[in-house]
């Protein structure tokens, strides 16, 4: 990679050293068409960042692609975890294809695990909406914003994958602002009626209460759902799409999750 004088030392040039043997419980297997050459990325400025990844705005080919580099972890265990997730994320993203999903363009593992998809320069749902605060977007304008999104989830779901992440963070505008595309798998999963599933999976506050029960889970606690769950998530993002504010405001993530699981009237009204 050609870096623009912007620093992602945090994740180059790192090795696992005696880890090194976590690196084989992963086997990344990807069609050739979408192995991306690391020699012909260039990352430039950041534009995002999240729990275990940072994405760049960069080029790929001449092409404008937002560049998501994924930070492999210190521990034996976080390296297995994460490269797992870089793993199901590159499976899905190259396995769908939507307008209303951002486009996977390809991905590398070496030297670092890199996911590379297209550029949308019209910031993110969350961005946008708190940018035209205190109004509320035109009617037109949220049906709109929702039938994009429901329109990726019915793709998502035909194909049976689960995103289990979706808000306004994760939802993308092109830059007329006129479209939306969901990003983000990292969190996505296949559905399946019978396996159990991590029930610790997005953020508290657009999660379904049946992913976090009404009693604390321990780390890595497995529960059976499925796609409704989404349409749980979906629901929130419409109700902030109609009235351009954060649902159980005044609360935390936690404490808002365990407003709905517990049915506490008219909490999202207040």
């Amino acid at each position: 990679m050609v870096l623009f004088g912007y620093p992602v030392e945090p994740f180059w040039g790192s090795r696992m050293g005696s880890g090194s043997e976590v690196h084989s419980v992963v086997e990344f297997s990807l069609d050739a068409k979408w192995l991306i050459d690391p020699k012909q990325l260039f990352v430039g400025p950041k534009i995002g960042e999240g729990a275990h990844a940072k994405v760049y705005e960069g080029k790929y080919k001449n092409q404008n692609v937002a560049v998501k580099i994924i930070n492999k972890g210190e521990t034996p265990e976080q390296i297995s975890r994460r490269e797992a997730r870089f793993g199901r994320e590159i499976a899905m993203l190259s396995r769908v294809q939507h307008k209303n999903l951002v486009k996977f363009i390809g991905a590398c593992k070496e030297p670092v695990m890199v996911i590379v998809t297209e550029l949308l320069l019209g910031g993110t749902l969350r961005k946008y909406l708190w940018g035209i605060r205190p109004n509320c977007l035109d009617m037109r304008v949220a049906v709109a914003f929702a039938l994009d999104i429901a329109r990726a989830m019915e793709c998502l779901h035909s194909h049976g994958i689960i995103h289990r992440d979706l808000k306004p963070d994760n939802l993308i505008l092109t830059e007329d602002h006129k479209t939306v595309k969901l990003a983000d798998f990292g969190l996505a999963r296949e559905e399946s009626l019978t396996e159990m599933m991590t029930a610790e999976t997005g953020t508290y506050r657009w999660m379904a209460p049946e992913l976090y029960s009404t009693v604390t889970l321990r780390q890595g606690e497995k529960k059976h759902y499925n796609h409704k769950v989404d349409a749980y998530s979906f629901a929130i993002v419409l109700w902030e799409l109609i009235h351009n504010r954060l649902p159980f405001e005044g609360m935390s993530n936690l404490q808002a999750a365990y407003a709905a699981a517990f049915k506490v009237d008219n909490i999202l009204f207040i």
